[in-house]
């Protein structure tokens, strides 16, 4: 789905065929209620239409074909604010088609007896929550679910794009699966946690159609202030009326200012916010849509705007900030010791660990030494796995031909100085330097001991991630503030931080530390979010202003989160927050511009408008007319080069709206200043260019 939706451009031809036919659709008088300026748009349009059927059924032809312009120009303008709309959702309903490929009606093996295994094939669509389900090699999983049992490879190209296939397995944090996936290999048992009608894709599906999109608290703001503009011009415009008749009176000019009803009509609707009004929605949709092709499914459009509004980042280090994988570095021997019997030991105690950190310690003895692989059955070798209790692994060797008894353990400094102090032996100082040279340089120590005597450290080192240190530095050129959590010990997280450029770091952090530090960043104002994948980081994912869960994480995670990350890549986070950002400058750009319009059509329109009032003489100018700085050609092609000016630009400004204003890491105030800058200059200075040169234009071909 990523590719398609990156592949996309920005005017397809069948969303831009079905964005027309929804154009059409959404003039629908109750649907245009939701956007108060365009609805007095479509009023006005509706208004001038029926006068231009009037005179022509009563035969006037006195400015008619003005009448005509003006009417259609309305129209031209209501049918693209709504085609800008029908774009950004038509974009989504794209996305929601692909999903939609992914439901079938398919069987699904339940389980109706637990003890016996008994199965009975049922539609998928009468499964409920609880209800347990098989899947072998080559299954559709049926719904939603957990696994309950086994562990098995699953094709997730479906949701996510992504070719490759991820394990999922039961008792851990990759136990969620969705509905309308492949399982690819081996067996699990399902047991549903989904209702029919209501399950992810179900969801993904009405998010990204829009169907289910509120506007956010700024939009409703924003729209609140648009109306208000517009309620107080149309008060204005509706008194000029008056003014102007008694102006004239006054004057002993009668007749000689245009202001009829459609002129009015469109003197209204060139001084309203026409500009953001008519893309306020696409701009919200787009946001959504831009998360979307980046594989993060917002829950609503609330959680993108809150992502541009966050100033506390907080990320896990391993896996995020980090490569992830410890790999063996180095082997540090304690007094007296040889670098041979320290690497034989470590290997011998990570034969058996299949970590990466284990594998690489094997790796490593054997580069180093060349230290090979040994039959461990016939060295009759007992492996000793890590526990959280013990936090040491190892191997036991009993005594055989003459060979004394072994027992090699390797594990964190302070377990093995205990362990070692039960056998009788000591810590030596050495190796206890060596560990804190270790933990201070951002590395983790692993100490290696063989019986009472300890042989020295190997170092482990997780590998900071090329780039990011110049991504937290844009981050906080934008005023957002990170926060590295870690379960590592104070020194090693000190190194780390360091080394990554992150503002501050929690280490040694429980959930609830998580938890709590959320709260705390909240009571002092802050916006703050975070990513997890686990059912112990659900409560702080629901704490947070912006949740991203990792789409490979539990049921519970995903739940929890505000938004969903289909990749389940943990750095996506900061990418989320640079679209929220982009969201917020895009919609305050074209405010900007557009509030910058309206001073500019107001100084183009209402002096050649009005130019004639107390002349001294019908044949001369009146005072108003030393504001006529456009020096537009007449009344009349003043309000039509308007009108054509304001729709154009709606149409114009509709690939600004759907991609968002360039993006640059900068404070508030710096993205104020390059709005009043580029924006508000900008929106002052085009209409005059733009209303002079189609007056130009209209006067060339005689329009008016």
């Amino acid at each position: 789905m990523e590719t398609q939706a990156k592949g996309r451009p920005l005017f397809d031809g069948p969303i831009v065929r079905r964005a027309a036919v929804d154009a059409l659709r959404k003039l629908n008088p109750r649907l245009m209620l939701k956007n108060p300026v365009m609805f007095v748009v479509e009023v006005g349009a509706v208004m001038t239409t029926l006068i231009v059927l009037t005179s022509i059924m009563a035969g006037q032809v006195a400015d008619l074909s003005f009448n005509i312009q003006i009417s259609l120009w309305l129209w031209f303008t209501v049918i693209f604010a709504n085609f800008a709309e029908a774009m950004a959702e038509g974009r989504g309903k794209a996305q929601a088609d692909a999903l939609r490929k992914t439901r079938t009606q398919m069987m699904a093996r339940k389980l109706v007896d637990g003890i016996s295994g008994k199965e009975v094939r049922v539609p998928a669509t009468q499964l409920k929550p609880g209800d347990r389900v098989v899947c072998e090699a080559g299954d559709q999983i049926p719904g939603d679910g957990e696994v309950i049992e086994g562990v098995a490879s699953v094709d997730e190209s479906a949701i996510t794009g992504e070719s490759a296939p991820v394990i999922r397995e039961s008792g851990g944090d990759r136990s969620a699966v969705t509905g309308g996936t492949r399982v690819l290999s081996d067996r699990i048992i399902i047991r549903i946690t989904a209702e029919q009608g209501s399950t992810f894709i179900d969801r993904m599906i009405a998010l990204v159609e829009g169907a289910q999109r509120q506007k956010t608290p700024n939009e409703i703001a924003l729209t609140i202030l648009l109306s208000g503009l517009t309620i107080i011009f149309l008060l204005v415009v509706v008194s000029l009326r008056a003014f102007v008749h008694y102006s004239e009176v006054e004057a002993g000019i009668i007749g000689e200012t245009a202001a009829t009803l459609p002129i009015l009509i469109a003197l209204l609707v060139c001084l309203i916010p026409t500009t953001i009004g008519g893309l306020l929605s696409a701009i919200g949709i787009s946001g959504m849509d831009r998360m979307i092709q980046r594989n993060v499914l917002a829950t609503s459009g609330r959680a993108v705007e809150a992502a541009g509004d966050v100033d506390v980042l907080l990320l896990d280090k391993t896996g995020t900030i980090t490569l992830g994988n410890r790999m063996a570095t180095a082997f540090i021997c304690a007094d007296g010791v040889e670098p041979e019997k320290l690497a034989d030991a470590a290997q011998l105690s990570s034969l058996a660990d299949e970590t990466p950190e284990g594998r690489s310690i094997v790796v490593l003895a054997k580069d180093r030494f060349n230290i090979r692989g040994r039959d461990m059955a016939q060295l009759q070798a007992v492996f000793v796995p890590f526990s959280a209790q013990t936090r040491m692994s190892g191997v036991d060797f009993s005594a055989h031909n003459g060979r004394p008894a072994r027992q090699i353990r390797k594990g964190a400094a302070d377990a093995i100085q205990r362990y070692v102090g039960e056998q009788g032996g000591r810590f030596p100082e050495s190796v206890q330097t060596a560990v804190d040279t270790i933990a201070r340089n951002g590395g983790t120590p692993l100490v290696v001991a063989e019986n009472a005597h300890v042989l020295g450290v190997i170092e482990l080192k997780d590998i900071v991630k090329g780039g990011i240190k110049e991504r937290f530095t844009q981050l906080r050129s934008m005023g957002i503030r990170t926060v590295m959590i870690t379960g590592d010990n104070p020194l090693t997280a000190a190194a780390i931080a360091a080394e990554a450029g992150v503002d501050d770091f929690m280490a040694e952090a429980t959930p609830e530390d998580k938890l709590k530090r959320i709260r705390e960043e909240q009571l002092n104002g802050h916006l703050v979010a975070m990513t997890g994948d686990g059912t112990n980081d659900a409560p702080a994912l629901a704490q947070s202003d912006v949740g991203v869960a990792m789409n490979t994480g539990t049921q519970a995670a995903r739940e929890a989160g505000n938004m969903v990350d289909l990749d389940s890549d943990p750095t996506k986070l900061i990418e989320v927050v640079e679209i929220g950002k982009q969201l917020l400058m895009t919609r305050g750009a074209l405010t900007t511009f557009s509030i910058a319009n309206d001073v500019a059509k107001y100084f183009a329109i209402l002096p050649a408008l009005f130019a004639a009032l107390y002349a001294l003489t019908p044949a001369k100018a009146g005072p108003l007319a030393a504001l006529n700085i456009m020096q537009l050609t007449s009344p009349q092609s003043a309000i039509l080069s308007a009108i054509i000016f304001n729709a154009l630009i709606i149409v114009a400004l509709i690939p600004l709206a759907l991609r968002g204003v360039g993006y640059q890491p900068m404070g508030a105030a710096a993205v104020l200043r390059r709005n009043l800058l580029i924006y508000g200059a900008g929106g002052l200075i085009v209409p005059f260019i733009g209303i002079k040169l189609i007056d130009v234009l209209i006067s060339l071909f005689g329009l008016v």
